[in-house]
């Protein structure tokens, strides 16, 4: 193993390379972003990550993908202390985001008699990306490379995981798959593998939640194609460590999470205009909202959309999201085409949403919004005016509206299914009293709360509790794996005016404290000055229940205000809603 860099002490920016042979002349290049907290669409990260490169030597050599462009230094010295870049014959690209394709131009000026391969969209990406044209090698499903010495290499279609370029790369010789994005995770570690499940698994269940849930049935599609392999030995993914030890566990997970998704009884779809503005990363957080409802996402990209494909995803869902296209450019005729097609299709039930990318050149939002309302559409959110370099509370009201739209999308159900249950069991369960919570919490730049009732202690040592999150709670982004939060307990005699006011509906980034008395908790997050009592916590870890997350915190402080004061207690009627 080559390690560049002080990889023992952790300390601001750290960036370190690592190269280790993982397979018969096979060879991944890791770039270790250990101190990278924010990713993509902004999600927070808690253990940095990782841009994973592999070199594959038969006769021929290829290297598929590169790194992101702040190794830029640091993996061209460890590419070349690794090959003569004269001998690299092909440069296999898994998509072109630039966190992976950063570096295509700088490994081209080293090795310009290298064939660029990958799927015809990416090509097209890729020569805008570097402004010129590169010799290339277009790939469909199913063809291969021979690279020699049994090195075959096979390509699978992998649209929409999650560029609508991705193709996987499977060698028959080593049955290793090169997946870039997919079953991939932000976590930063010396371990080259997935040695140590428990660990990654949190990170491996966010990661496919932020950037493969809103594909659930893409992700199908491509593990269809992967099914028929000829075994896998080797997940070699773009980001974390690489999955060796539980390829059988983790990939089916993605199976069974992405199998719950599509067989949502309602779709939306969210249309997108990839490398314009923030267009694709406030697209992923919005469809992020969508599916945390249990709606199911269906994400196209204008920029290489087929209006047929457009109208009959139209046709099939209840809702839409689609963003403002360009008023001019390259991209401006084929979105503007897609648009027409989508009012054509439109129909008057289905619910819609409309957000600005920050292009630099977006048309106006309000003609378009006006166009859907005239159609007697009916809108999900209102509209996201986005006016300044998206930050992380943008992201957040970005998902937020995602929540409103999958929301009123499943509201009508959700009521017919809690008018429908009246039974004994649902009456006994629902006499489980329990008391009255508002958990509150911070993070960056975001301020969360939610009114709680499903909570319990869980253990002595240390002291610890669980509490039952919602899944299409806003305050659900904030309680994640080391996340810091506060649970502040309600007085039986004086809790009217806090429940009241925080079972309200609160728009999408709007502040859940105005009017309400607080101060900061060590942790950063507010405790409420009206509170019986209040605990400063730590998330450990979370297990999925359906419809909600159980999340088991530390408690590290807390302190009770009026010792002789009670709880307030809640009682339900039947144990099927709150």
């Amino acid at each position: 193993m080559v390690a560049l860099g002080d990889r023992n002490v952790r300390t601001e920016n750290r960036l370190t390379t690592q190269t280790l042979d993982i397979g018969d002349n096979t060879t991944v290049i890791r770039s270790l972003d250990w101190d990278r907290d924010r990713f993509d669409i902004e999600f927070g990260l808690q253990n940095g990550t990782t841009y994973n490169s592999y070199l594959v030597r038969g006769d021929k050599v290829a290297l598929i993908d590169t790194s992101h462009e702040k190794f830029r230094d640091l993996y061209l010295k460890l590419l070349r202390k690794e090959i003569d870049a004269a001998q690299i014959d092909y440069l296999i690209i898994s998509h072109t985001e630039p966190d992976h394709s950063g570096l295509v131009k700088d490994v081209l000026a080293l090795a310009p008699q290298a064939v660029v391969v990958g799927a015809k969209i990416a090509i097209s990406f890729l020569e805008e990306f570097v402004n010129e044209s590169v010799n290339s090698k277009i790939v469909k499903n199913g063809d291969q490379i021979d690279l020699g010495q049994g090195h075959v290499l096979e390509f699978l279609n992998a649209p929409n995981l999650h560029w609508p370029d991705t193709i996987f790369t499977y060698d028959h010789k080593t049955k290793i798959l090169y997946t870039c994005d997919a079953f991939g995770s932000h976590f930063c570690t010396d371990e080259t593998f997935d040695e140590d499940l428990e660990a990654l698994s949190p990170d491996f269940r966010f990661y496919y939640e932020c950037l493969m849930g809103p594909n659930a049935r893409s992700v199908l599609s491509a593990m269809k194609r992967m099914d028929a392999l000829a075994g896998i030995n080797t997940i070699a993914t773009g980001h974390g460590p690489l999955l060796r030890h539980n390829v059988e566990e983790l990939t089916e997970r993605y199976r069974q999470w992405s199998s719950e998704k599509a067989k949502a009884e309602q779709t939306a779809a969210v249309f997108y205009l990839s490398d314009y503005g923030y267009s694709d990363r406030l697209s992923q957080a919005i469809a992020r909202g969508i599916s945390k409802t249990g709606v199911a996402v269906e994400m196209m990209d204008l920029k290489v959309a087929d209006v047929q494909e457009v109208q009959e995803l139209i046709n099939d869902v209840s809702a839409f999201v689609i963003t403002t296209p360009p008023a001019a450019g390259p991209y401006a005729t084929p979105a503007q085409a897609a648009i027409s097609t989508i009012l054509a299709a439109a129909k008057s039930k289905q619910i819609f949403g409309v957000f600005e990318s920050y292009g630099g050149n977006d048309q106006p939002i309000d003609p378009l919004l006006s166009r859907f309302k005239d159609l007697g559409l009916t809108e999900g959110f209102g509209a996201l005016r986005i006016k300044d370099i998206p930050c992380e509370t943008i992201y957040q009201e970005c998902e937020e509206s995602g929540t409103d739209l999958g929301q009123k999308l499943t509201l009508k159900e959700n009521l017919k299914k809690i008018k429908a249950i009246d039974g004994d069991l649902e009456k006994a369960l629902g006499r489980l009293s329990s008391g009255l919570y508002i958990i509150t919490a911070h993070k960056g730049d975001l301020n969360g709360a939610m009114l709680a009732s499903w909570v319990t202690q869980a253990s002595f040592e240390p002291l610890g509790f669980t509490v039952a999150v919602a899944k299409d709670r806003a305050i659900e982004s904030l309680m994640h794996v080391g996340d810091m939060f506060v649970l502040n307990v309600l007085e039986a005699d004086n809790y009217a005016s806090l429940m009241t006011h925080f079972l309200k509906r609160f728009p999408p980034g709007a502040d859940r404290f105005a009017g309400v008395k607080t101060r900061q908790a060590e942790n950063g997050s507010p405790i409420l000055a009206d509170a019986l009592a209040y605990m400063e916590c730590k998330v450990v870890s979370r297990m999925e229940c359906s419809d909600h997350w159980l999340v088991y915190s530390e408690v590290t402080v807390g302190k009770v205000s009026k010792p002789d004061s009670l709880t307030a207690v809640h009682h339900r009627q039947v144990g099927t809603y709150y």
